[in-house]
C-alpha cells in the first residue's frame, strides 16, 4: 500500500484509450492494487477490488488519449497540456509497454539526454557528437512542475516527419512523479512544438507500464508510421531500464554523483525528496 499522499491523491493511467473497447471488463494492478474498469457509452465504471466481499468504487477519467483512475476521494487537479485540445493535431498511442523497473527509473531515463548518441545511434545522436550543451532548470512553485529549457542536440533523425539531420529543439516539463512531457521541435513547422507524453502506470513498486501519447503536426505519416519510429525508440531504451540496479529510484542526495549533463535528474529527485515520494524509491 502506498503511504505517500501525494502518490495516493494523483490521478495514475491504466490504459490508451484505443485500447479499451466498449463493454468489456479489464482487471490490472495499480499501486499494488487490484482494480478493474469497464468503459461504456455513458462513461468509466471502475473498481478498486480490495476482496472478494469488498469493492470500492474509484474516480475513472479519460482525457489526453489515455484512461487515469484515482483511488482518491479528492484526486489532484489534473495538470493541463492545451496542445492537445488543437484541431490540427494527430493523437496517436504509441503502445503501452511493462517493464520491471520502478516508474520513476522510467521517468528519468525520458529526461536524460546524454545517452542519445550510444543508444539511439543515427536516429537521435551520433558519434562523434556526444556532448550535452548546457540548459536551464526550473520549477515552477504555482505549478509544481519542473522545466528544462532551451535543450538542444543534433538528430540525423529526430522524428518521424525530419527529412534530414536537424538541430532538435527540447523542452522537458516534469508534471509528476509518474508523468513528464517532452516538447520537440516539428519539422513541419518549426514555430510550434510537438508534443510526446510518457504517463507511467506504477504496477507496484518494482514494475511499471509505460503508457506513450504522441500529439504531433504531422499531415504525412500514418498512424502506424508514428507508431513504428516511436516504438523503436521505447525498444531501445527498454536494455537500460530493464538492467538498472536497483530497480528503485535512489533519492538520497548522498547517492548522486551528478554531471552537467544530470542538471534535469538532479532536479527530478530533489522535486520528489521536497514532497516526500518513497513509493517506487530506495529508502535508505
Amino acid at each position: 500500500m502506498s503511504s505517500d499522499e501525494v502518490i495516493f491523491n494523483d490521478w495514475h493511467p491504466v490504459a490508451a484509450l484505443d485500447d479499451v473497447a466498449l463493454e468489456k471488463r479489464y482487471r490490472c494492478r495499480l499501486l499494488g492494487r487490484t482494480v478493474s474498469y469497464v468503459k461504456s457509452v455513458e462513461g468509466v465504471n471502475a473498481l478498486w477490488e480490495q476482496s472478494a466481499e469488498s469493492v470500492s468504487r474509484i474516480h475513472a477519467r479519460e482525457i489526453y488519449g489515455v484512461l487515469w483512475l484515482s483511488f482518491a476521494e479528492q484526486p489532484t487537479e489534473m495538470f493541463d497540456i492545451p496542445e492537445f485540445n488543437e484541431a490540427d493535431r494527430r493523437i496517436v498511442s504509441a503502445g503501452s509497454v511493462r517493464v520491471n523497473v520502478s516508474g520513476l527509473r522510467a521517468i528519468e531515463n525520458f529526461l536524460d539526454m546524454a545517452h542519445f548518441p550510444f543508444v539511439h545511434t543515427d536516429i537521435l545522436g551520433a558519434e562523434p557528437l556526444t556532448e550535452v550543451e548546457p540548459y536551464k532548470v526550473h520549477h515552477d512553485e504555482e505549478k509544481d512542475e519542473i522545466f528544462a529549457t532551451e535543450c538542444r542536440f543534433p538528430q540525423p533523425k529526430g522524428s518521424a516527419t525530419a527529412v534530414e539531420p536537424i538541430d532538435m529543439q527540447y523542452i522537458y516539463r516534469v508534471t509528476r512523479p509518474y508523468s513528464a512531457i517532452l516538447y520537440k521541435t516539428c519539422p513541419p513547422q518549426p514555430d510550434r512544438w510537438d508534443a510526446l507524453g510518457l504517463f507511467i502506470q506504477p504496477v507496484d513498486e518494482d514494475w511499471c507500464i509505460a503508457h506513450t501519447i504522441m500529439c504531433y503536426v504531422d499531415e504525412v505519416n500514418s498512424d502506424q508510421q508514428l507508431r513504428h519510429f516511436q516504438q523503436t525508440i521505447f525498444g531501445q531504451d527498454l536494455m537500460i531500464l530493464i538492467n538498472q540496479v536497483p530497480k528503485r529510484l535512489p533519492l538520497a542526495a548522498s547517492r548522486e554523483s551528478p554531471v552537467r549533463a544530470d542538471v534535469l535528474a538532479t532536479a527530478y529527485r530533489r522535486w520528489m525528496r521536497e514532497k516526500g515520494v518513497q513509493y517506487g524509491t530506495l529508502r535508505d
